[in-house]
């Protein structure tokens, strides 16, 4: 097999057909699988990924039950794998037509690739607004503080030997699983490509609480890894820089005139408590 499609999930009856049915609609000249990871689903998303057999070449589906996270079920995806090639997407998210002969093409190429997101497809307005889509033009920049850059784990290709080489992600985190697999390949002398052609729409979280809970993890792990990566190169943070983003924050409460301004407050206020929550946690000064 010289590519294996990747797809974690977790209770997500609601989105997965859309990316079963988006993959079923792919065509490429190479073989190709594609692994359904279920990381202990409890509602319906196995029942309808089993619809897909036939559908899907080499459809497989895997149980990744054994720990919470999409690290570990990606893990297991990667190791039930034949394919030299590995690629991840996620089961509410939906892949362009011609992505996976781009991603394919892309890693023909390059040991290590990351896709093109783009939002609207998938979101209402005011959902897509509460936040930047990344990756829309290259890779994500880190700047809190500046660092190498990262991709999101959800359009991301790799060669299955430099994914082990490096033993996967990292199960340990919940959240930033995946800006840490960048970082940590690219240290280990490997450049990560963007894949311009390799298009995934993005679907975030469709309620207020969703986004405020997705950046106050995300805030959270931040902090982690800015521990992690200090002794590696990552440049120290200032305390004044944090003490003016809550100060931002404070001051935009006022400004809060409908639904939209409410999910960017709660992002950017979710952001700043998860930090916060880091930096006792972690023991460590980022605000």
């Amino acid at each position: 097999m010289k590519l294996s499609v990747i797809v974690p999930c977790y209770n997500a009856a609601n989105t997965i057909a859309t990316q079963l049915e988006a993959l079923a609609g792919q065509y490429w000249s190479g073989s190709w699988e594609v692994i359904v990871a279920d990381n202990g689903s409890t509602d319906g998303t196995l029942a309808i990924a089993e619809r897909y057999r036939g559908r899907l070449p080499n459809l497989r589906i895997v149980e990744a039950a054994g720990k919470r996270g999409a690290a570990h079920a990606r893990n297991l995806g990667a190791s039930a794998a034949t394919g030299e090639f590995l690629a991840f997407c996620d089961a509410d998210d939906e892949v362009a037509p011609g992505w996976v002969a781009a991603i394919g093409t892309a890693l023909s190429e390059h040991d290590f690739v990351a896709s093109r997101f783009e939002g609207e497809k998938l979101n209402e307005t005011w959902v897509l607004r509460s936040h930047l889509c990344p990756q829309q033009t290259g890779l994500q920049p880190y700047t809190q503080p500046p660092f190498l850059p990262h991709a999101s784990g959800c359009g991301l290709g790799i060669k299955r030997e430099l994914h082990e080489a490096v033993h996967g992600f990292d199960e340990t985190l919940m959240n930033l699983q995946d800006t840490d697999y960048c970082w940590k390949i690219q240290l280990a002398g490997t450049p990560l490509h963007f894949a311009p052609d390799a298009l995934i729409h993005l679907r975030y979280r469709q309620t207020l609480r969703g986004l405020y809970q997705q950046a106050r993890g995300w805030g959270k792990y931040n902090v982690l890894i800015y521990k992690r990566y200090r002794p590696l190169g990552m440049p120290k943070m200032s305390w004044k820089d944090g003490a003016k983003a809550w100060r931002d924050v404070l001051r935009r409460l006022i400004r809060i005139r409908n639904k939209q301004h409410l999910a960017q407050w709660l992002w950017r206020f979710g952001w700043r408590v998860g930090r916060l929550q880091g930096c006792i946690q972690y023991r460590v000064l980022a605000l």
